[in-house]
């Protein structure tokens, strides 16, 4: 199993109906309906195609009917809300349109490829919980970073405009991953490049924002 999903999995939690949406191999289906953590759990996807990668792997489950297989466009052909969602993959402004369409779960876990920003401002609008939120990292000589949003739809959190941009746990120590040296480091090579050109107005406000990410690193740093 991929450090990704295997990582996902750790976090998922009980409910009588889990969804897994866009499920891609449905190895995190399996692993709810293994570990005896869901009563049933709907598999989704736009094709019918892809989808036949999770219906292969979760065969057993769906011939004891456990397991459904829906083609739909997010939640939008499941006949009854889930308890759990899980949207693993997707773009944030995707995963914010499939939620716009039907509902904030109970709890949900989502893990955006990209416009996390965007999709922390939809959930927090909406008036939901979010209790993990952070930077996860896979592999070693070449690593990939996910953003991590666990949360719930009842809670009306609170977000300042740092968290909302870098992740709450990526600022207070929480983050397992050392995600903000990243930024800081790319900033960087940014800047470089941007100086080598000759472009002096980007590379002021890159030095700004560095400049910024540094402040934030002390400060997380002072708090561990």
């Amino acid at each position: 199993m991929k450090e990704r999903i295997a990582h996902i999995c750790s976090l998922l939690s009980k409910a009588e109906v889990f969804a897994d949406v866009g499920c891609d191999h449905g190895y995190m289906a399996e692993y709810m309906l293994e570990k005896g953590l869901c009563g049933k759990a709907y598999i989704t996807d736009v094709s019918g195609k892809c989808l036949k990668k999770a219906e292969t792997l979760l065969a057993r489950y769906i011939a004891e009917g456990r397991c459904i297989p829906v083609v739909c466009d997010g939640l939008d052909g499941l006949p009854e809300r889930c308890g759990f969602v899980l949207i693993a993959g997707l773009g944030g402004e995707e995963i914010i349109k499939i939620l716009s369409r039907a509902y904030i779960p109970s709890r949900f876990l989502l893990q955006p490829m990209k416009n996390s920003e965007k999709l922390r401002r939809f959930l927090i609008g909406r008036g939901a919980k979010i209790e993990r939120d952070y930077t996860f990292c896979e592999g070693t000589s070449v690593r990939k970073y996910y953003d991590i949003i666990l949360g719930s739809a009842e809670g009306k959190d609170r977000y300042s405009e740092r968290e909302f941009r870098f992740g709450r746990d990526n600022l207070n120590g929480k983050s397992p991953y050392p995600f903000l040296f990243r930024m800081q480091e790319e900033l960087e090579k940014t800047l470089q490049r941007l100086r080598s050109a000759g472009r002096g107005k980007g590379a002021a406000a890159l030095t700004a924002r560095k400049k910024e990410l540094e402040e934030i690193i002390h400060e997380v740093q002072a708090n561990l």
